[in-house]
């Protein structure tokens, strides 16, 4: 096979979706299951009372009369009774092994050369096998007490055959035998059985086992004293005794220091005391088990043992997750209670250059309009870039086809949303760059908010605020609680620690230099934005938040989207972190990224989410087992402390928190889907799986956000000042604007034609003459220096990122309240608006336009504008370059 077939059939191999690592969580899954199962089951069914403690007793008429006054060993078949011989006692201890007083039992027998029938529990058994061996080597006979100590009168029948079949088991792998002797647990003399427990004797008889009664009991599990228990166990006569003792279930101090004084003393008195089956002149029952017994019993231990280990396992881990995100939950809301006491003080003088835009687009039809006119609309001075990527659904025509002053569409072939980007960058004339997505709506006031900290020179980059825009249906009010509790709340904790690690693709500020620095943006991840984040970090920059500059920003609308999304990001994340993982050992920045970030992101992005199914499981384990409402407070704890982060985030990002009824919802699906999401992520880079860019679906339910209300958001937007009345016309009507409310589509026309009255081409563009520099500008110097101006140079046609959208441009004001020379020609503007000023109007004047009575009212309301606002519009820009077509490809845009 040559060496190219070989590569392309790795890379096949390699490319196939990964299945397996479902079928190893899922194989996990049950395992961990089976393990809670088993320990639920021996331990949380595990009846704890003593056998000698207070029992109900029922109707005894179906036992049989021998059977009631015969002797404490009953036949296999429940047909005879045998008693122990005169002056023997039959020595018995229930309820063991104990680690603790087994061995001093037994080291009490030893010296007074005394053996005893010990009937152990399974689950003790097989906790303390090495006592189990103990016993039988020195010479002590054993017993079964059943698996879990359950009343079998109570007991259905199939779990009193389960409850001994595993018992003996636990003998046979423990102690490699195999015993008929059974002690049914709460079970006394004979005269006590009753209906139910006749039964457990009866199924116990056939499935081979003789069952043991008591006729002397010392009560040592009273633990009424030393003296007590040795009346209690003394004979009263010469008649042959069956004992019972107990060597677990508390403490039982009392029972070894009355076992050492009652042995003597009975041997004094010329008792024998020995096993039940040397007592009742049985042949010793006691035989070694068969292989297959043996080996089952040992995989019994090894499970027991295996399920007690990871439940210790798990609850430590449990325990250390659950203070973790206490400590994480006091964390962020002490952060983001600093950060916003900081965000009070301004950082430095206004920044009040222009910005470069660049928005990289690859089938956003669904949105481009929305988002490119948003940022038109925005009160900072901008140029818009769109970058198209090789769209196939005419992108970059119909961006073209709005013919709107300041935007720039730049094709090239489909390269990817990394190219795209550094293509526009290439193409920014400012410092100050803005990246935004496709699909990404600005409020108007989001590019001067999001370039203020720039006023710093230290800081490179600065995360802005994404919003989701479409939240009305449950998964979007889930994804809403997400960027505004999660996202948000953890940006500040990075922005105060300076280790931001991601700067989000919908709305993000960078400083050309520091991105010329560091090389672009790269396209090694598939999280390109926080690789260029921490890319950044780690060259010295620091990287701010800035929440006042709000974006919105179409979520998945399906399970499907999001998972292919939130796959992407978290795939793209352990990427950047493996690349950038050298910053742990790093010093200064690049070390704060390493350890605080990176630190940050494996721990609470990636380990707890991996540890999440875990909880779940332990949670149902809990609610089954242990005490439900104990659980569920645990629960309720929790859920109290996310609403209480999610009260503040919301107050801080000026939500209404309404949203927050779903958060107890999404603790069942949408929780479940993230940490799959991780799991996934886990497994396909551990695997070094290829993963392909997939591109969320586009809805185009984001429109032009406009002066108003938003539905969710603060009512601070100023109101738009009335036009002057002309003498003898009735006043104009104010241009009329869609609030934010769902952002509802404002009253615009579109398209909308260049300025016909463009800067003659040598006079440079964009400009903007020194005496009509805008107020609240630092000085009339800063603003020429950016943009010098021939002195003969035409104030109305300044640039448009120095015009007021809501007061001159004219796509955003009716065509009937604006100067004739910025509007579309519509016949009803004509009476308003000189003939010569009314493009496409050839032969002069129209009849009925009052030349000199529109210019003077153009003139008019165009000066009180100006002085209002000292804002102008913009002249057209060339847009008409690199029109090739390219081939449709994948393309995917940041988060």
């Amino acid at each position: 096979m040559t060496d190219s077939r070989r590569s392309r059939r790795r890379s096949t191999l390699r490319d196939v979706p990964l299945r397996t690592h479902w079928l190893l969580l899922g194989v996990l899954l049950v395992t961990l299951t089976a393990a809670l199962l088993l320990q639920g089951y021996t331990q949380h069914m595990f009846d704890g009372r003593a056998d000698g403690a207070p029992r109900a007793q029922g109707p005894a008429g179906q036992v049989p009369p021998q059977v009631l006054h015969g002797g404490p060993v009953v036949a296999a078949d429940g047909s005879r009774t045998v008693r122990p011989r005169p002056r023997t006692i039959a020595l018995t201890f229930d309820d063991g092994p104990d680690p603790t007083w087994t061995p001093r039992v037994l080291d009490v027998l030893r010296r007074h050369h005394v053996h005893a029938t010990f009937f152990v529990v399974g689950t003790e058994a097989a906790a303390h096998p090495d006592l189990v061996r103990r016993i039988t080597a020195e010479g002590h006979q054993l017993g079964v007490h059943t698996f879990t100590h359950p009343d079998l009168g109570g007991a259905s029948p199939w779990r009193r055959s389960l409850e001994l079949r595993e018992a003996q088991l636990t003998v046979a792998g423990a102690a490699g035998v195999t015993t008929p002797l059974l002690r049914p647990p709460y079970s006394s003399t004979n005269e006590a059985l009753d209906d139910d427990a006749w039964q457990a004797v009866r199924q116990a008889g056939r499935e081979g086992y003789l069952t043991v009664l008591t006729t002397l009991d010392s009560e040592d599990w009273r633990r009424p004293g030393t003296a007590r228990i040795i009346a209690n166990s003394t004979p009263r006569g010469a008649a042959g005794q069956v004992l019972l003792m107990h060597d677990a279930g508390g403490d039982r101090s009392q029972t070894v220091a009355a076992l050492d004084t009652l042995l003597p003393r009975l041997q004094h008195r010329g008792f024998r005391v020995t096993t039940v089956s040397d007592a009742a002149g049985l042949t010793d029952p006691v035989r070694t088990a068969g292989a297959r017994d043996h080996w089952q019993g040992l995989a019994l231990i090894r499970a027991l043992q295996l399920s007690d280990w990871m439940l210790t396992a798990v609850s430590w881990l449990l325990w250390a997750a659950g203070a973790l995100s206490v400590l994480r939950a006091v964390a962020v809301v002490a952060a983001a209670r600093r950060h916003a006491r900081l965000r009070d003080e301004p950082w430095g003088p206004p920044v009040t250059e222009p910005v470069s835009v660049i928005v990289p687009a690859y089938n956003e039809s669904a949105g481009i309009e929305a988002a490119v006119r948003s940022l038109l609309a925005s009160d900072h001075p901008v140029e818009v870039i769109v970058v198209d990527d090789g769209s196939t659904d005419g992108t970059a025509d119909l961006v073209e086809s709005l013919g709107l002053p300041g935007v720039r569409v730049i094709r090239q072939e489909n390269a990817g949303k990394p190219a795209a980007l550094n293509t526009g960058i290439a193409e920014a004339s400012c410092e100050l760059l803005v990246m935004v997505d496709g699909d990404t709506v600005f409020e108007p006031d989001a590019v001067r908010m999001l370039v203020q900290p720039f006023a710093d020179p230290g800081v490179g980059a600065v995360s802005g605020n994404a919003k989701v825009a479409n939240r009305g249906g449950l998964l979007g009010r889930w994804q809403h609680i997400e960027y505004v509790v999660g996202f948000n709340l953890d940006r500040r904790l990075f922005d105060l620690a300076e280790c931001m690690p991601t700067v989000p693709g919908a709305v993000g500020g960078f400083r050309r230099e520091a991105l010329l620095g560091v090389g672009g943006v790269s396209d090694t991840t598939l999280a390109e934005d926080t690789d260029l984040t921490m890319a950044l970090c780690r060259d010295g920059w620091r990287v701010v938040y800035e929440e006042r500059a709000k974006a919105w920003t179409e979520a998945p609308a399906s399970l499907g989207a999001l998972w292919k999304q939130r796959y992407r990001w978290c795939y793209g994340t352990l990427q950047a972190m493996w690349k950038h993982r050298r910053a742990l050992v790093q010093r200064g920045p690049a070390g704060r990224l390493g350890r605080r970030g990176l630190g940050y992101l494996m721990l609470f992005q990636v380990l707890l989410p991996l540890l999440a199914p875990v909880v779940d499981v332990f949670a149902v384990y809990g609610l089954v087992f242990l005490d439900p409402l104990h659980i569920a407070g645990l629960w309720l704890a929790f859920l109290a402390l996310q609403l209480v982060m999610g009260r503040y985030a919301f107050h801080l990002d000026h939500e209404r928190p309404g949203a927050l009824w779903s958060l107890p919802l999404q603790q069942f699906v949408y929780r479940q889907l993230m940490y799959l999401v991780v799991i996934q992520s886990v497994f396909t880079a551990v695997a070094g799986t290829r993963l392909r860019w997939q591109r969320m679906e586009r809805y185009g339910s984001l429109q032009v956000p406009a002066p108003g209300t938003p539905q969710d958001g603060p009512a601070d937007a100023p109101a738009l000042p009335a036009l002057p009345a002309l003498p003898g016309l009735p006043a104009p009507a104010a241009p009329e604007y869609a609030g934010y409310a769902g952002y509802a589509a404002p009253h615009l026309p579109a398209p909308h034609a260049p300025a016909p009255h463009a800067p003659a081409p040598h006079l440079p563009a964009p400009y903007v003459p020194q005496q009509h520099v805008p107020q609240g500008y630092p000085s009339q110097h800063h603003a020429v220096q950016h943009h010098p101006a021939p002195q003969d140079a035409d104030p109305r046609y300044a640039p448009a990122q120095y015009a007021e959208p809501r007061y001159a441009p004219p796509q955003y004001a009716e065509p009937g309240h604006a100067p004739q020379q910025y509007a579309e020609p519509h016949p009803p503007a004509l009476q308003y608006a000189p003939a010569q000023y009314a493009p496409g109007q050839p032969g002069g004047p129209q009849p009925g336009a009052p030349t000199a009575l529109a210019d003077a009212w153009y003139e008019e309301a165009r000066s009180a504008r100006e002085a209002e606002a000292g804002h102008f519009v913009a002249a057209p820009v060339d847009r008409a370059r690199d029109r090739q077509p390219n081939p449709p490809q994948s393309w995917g845009g940041g988060h």
